[in-house]
């Protein structure tokens, strides 16, 4: 059977997110793999949740997608923080390849400039470092 992939987005910026989506799902399918299962949270804050789910019910690997952007308070900090922590343990305790594919900006520009495409499209990157790290997995078990 093939590995299966997942994808948790954040979807407080709909469009980001459509964007990311977009991005990461070209990348997994470029590399054969179809039928990557997606699964929309409410923002950046619930990714590492959703990744702990997703490696507990056996996907290869989650690429956990979002957008962040600097407003006027300190939430900003807290978010970004929290959800590149809980993404890293949830990867470092489960051993399921998590990739950190939020958008940390100050700006909805720098955010957009960010998912164009190309060498900017964070979604095509975080699906690149999954399917990297689930390689590095398969290859680190065969020399054992």
């Amino acid at each position: 059977m093939s590995e299966r992939y997942a994808i948790a987005i954040g979807r407080f910026y709909e469009d980001l997110a459509e964007r990311l989506l977009a991005g990461a799902l070209r990348v997994f399918s470029a590399h054969g793999h179809e039928q990557v299962a997606c699964y929309d949270v409410p923002g950046a804050f619930e990714l590492p949740l959703a990744a702990r789910y997703l490696a507990d019910a056996g996907f290869a690997g989650v690429a956990c997608l979002g957008a962040v952007i600097r407003g006027e308070t300190d939430h900003y900090d807290f978010v970004c923080a929290e959800a590149a922590s809980g993404i890293m343990r949830v990867q470092l305790d489960t051993g399921v390849p998590c990739a950190f594919g939020v958008l940390t900006c100050e700006t909805m520009e720098q955010a957009l400039a960010r998912t164009g495409g190309g060498k900017r499209d964070q979604g095509g990157h975080a699906a690149e470092a999954v399917l990297r790290m689930a390689a590095l997995k398969g290859e680190a078990a065969a020399a054992r």
